[in-house]
């Protein structure tokens, strides 16, 4: 047996590799959202089609990436626990990036007609079974490099992506969206989808100097031989149903991000730019206030505050989505930068240790990509098409929309309450906490992996 040299722990160094990689996860999610609510419905549907029915098509097809997340996280997840949590980031990221790219490349309706549509679901699916991978791999990268103290912080910069991946979405769309027609529905639009290639250069040159956390590579060493997928549903169900439960309040920000968009631009004809800087305002604020809250996650806890910004979320979209309706646009800011800057951001900053300290080490990966990619493939498909359909045929009604996403609230914050305070424990007591004397049983009786030298070069941990 050869002696396992392990890496320092680099907590900087994952935070940023995280952060850049959701930042292209969210940059695909909220380009290809904004174009399903401002253009996608103009240039892959019929023209005889009404607005309403149009906007909902393309919205389908913006679910349809989330609909097969569940079964990317059952091949992308047990990947991330056998060969690393590295070995997965960087897949996912030129799968995200190349997808995103070529969306930017296909013949619209009016060139091929209903090929067209066909196109873009089967480009979807393809990035929906990459995104499946992307986050959990980089949560528990991020987690694992962390000191115990400040876990919760460390993890909260994966989901301040959402933020960053946000904002350079509207950034992007705002001159463009102010294109003539002409020009933006020839080929300005493409634009946005080409800058995808920026995003991922750069998250790849940060990322291939992370290495493997520590504690993955000593347990590569020593860890029984088993399956994870296997492993998880036997004996971690019940924190897997209660993640995909805790990930539903997730809709409330395809509601804000999507939804929102096509309800005051196609239903009550509000100004398209304006309408972006309302989601642009809350995403630059809420950089500011997703480290702030991930911060007090190590110091009041992870549950506490996962539970106050999923009920604050859930509350303050409804008066958002009336505030839509009076055309006023103070109120409009105001309950737009509540709900996501201020709630929302609490949510993003518990979320990443609170459910990723749900599952032993072994299991961590697996179990935070089914649990999380179930929940998100059902809010991203109810919360944006459920809603537009509760709108109506001339999208302006908001009452339907609003008990959406009281219902996510419900769901998640009735979850949260079955599950345990994790931060004040260290990662390997969290390993003993999560398993039973069964589990141990079973993990005793398989074979021990062979070992093999795992070792690192000295150079590249500076």
């Amino acid at each position: 047996m050869t002696q396992t040299i392990l890496p320092k722990k680099t907590p900087a160094r994952a935070a940023i590799a995280a952060w850049i990689g959701t930042t292209l996860e969210y940059y695909d999610f909220a380009v290809y959202g904004t174009s399903s609510a401002l253009i996608l419905n103009v240039l892959f549907f019929s023209p005889q089609l009404p607005t309403g029915i149009s906007v909902l098509l393309s919205l389908i097809t913006f679910a349809v990436g989330y609909a097969v997340r569940p079964l990317g996280s059952l091949i992308l997840g047990p990947m991330g626990d056998r060969y690393g949590r590295k070995f997965v980031m960087m897949l996912t990221l030129f799968g995200i990036g190349g997808c995103t790219f070529l969306i930017g490349c296909l013949p619209t309706y009016a060139q091929i007609g209903s090929l067209a549509p066909i196109l873009l679901v089967a480009i979807r699916v393809i990035q929906g079974l990459c995104l499946s991978g992307e986050q959990p791999s980089a949560i528990t990268m991020s987690l694992e490099h962390a000191s115990d103290h400040r876990r919760g912080f460390i993890a909260s910069f994966t989901t301040l992506g959402s933020a960053s991946g946000t904002l350079l979405t509207l950034l992007v769309f705002i001159p463009i969206s102010a294109m003539p027609s002409a020009q933006l529905l020839s080929w300005g639009w493409r634009l946005p989808f080409w800058f995808s290639a920026l995003v991922v250069v750069a998250a790849y040159l940060i990322r291939r100097h992370v290495q493997e956390p520590p504690e993955f590579i000593q347990a590569q060493a020593t860890k029984a031989n088993i399956t994870p997928l296997k492993h998880l549903l036997r004996f971690h169900w019940r924190a897997v149903l209660r993640i995909i439960f805790c990930a539903l309040i997730a809709g409330t920000s395809y509601m804000m991000q999507t939804f929102s968009v096509a309800f005051g631009t196609a239903g009550y004809k509000l100004d398209k730019p304006t309408m972006l800087l309302t989601t642009t305002v809350s995403a630059v604020i809420a950089l500011a206030i997703t480290p702030l809250a991930g911060f007090l996650v190590d110091k009041i806890g992870r549950k506490t505050m996962f539970l106050s910004g999923t009920i604050g979320v859930g509350i303050t979209m409804v008066p958002y989505l009336w505030s839509i309706t009076t055309g006023n646009w103070t109120l409009i800011f105001l309950f737009g930068i509540i709900n996501y800057s201020f709630f929302y951001s609490m949510v993003n900053a518990s979320w990443p240790s609170f459910f990723a300290e749900m599952f032993p080490g072994r299991l961590r990966v697996s179990g935070l990509a089914l649990g999380t990619q179930i929940g998100f493939a059902i809010s991203g498909v109810i919360g944006p098409v459920l809603a537009t359909a509760l709108a109506g045929a001339d999208l302006k009604g908001w009452t339907g929309p609003s008990m959406v996403a009281l219902g996510f609230m419900l769901f998640a914050g009735i979850s949260a309450l079955t599950a345990k305070e994790t931060g004040k424990y260290t990662l390997k007591e969290l390993d003993e906490l999560h398993q039973s004397e069964q589990e141990k049983t079973a993990v005793a009786a398989y074979p021990t992996a062979t070992t093999h030298n795992l070792t690192t070069n000295p150079a590249t941990e500076k």
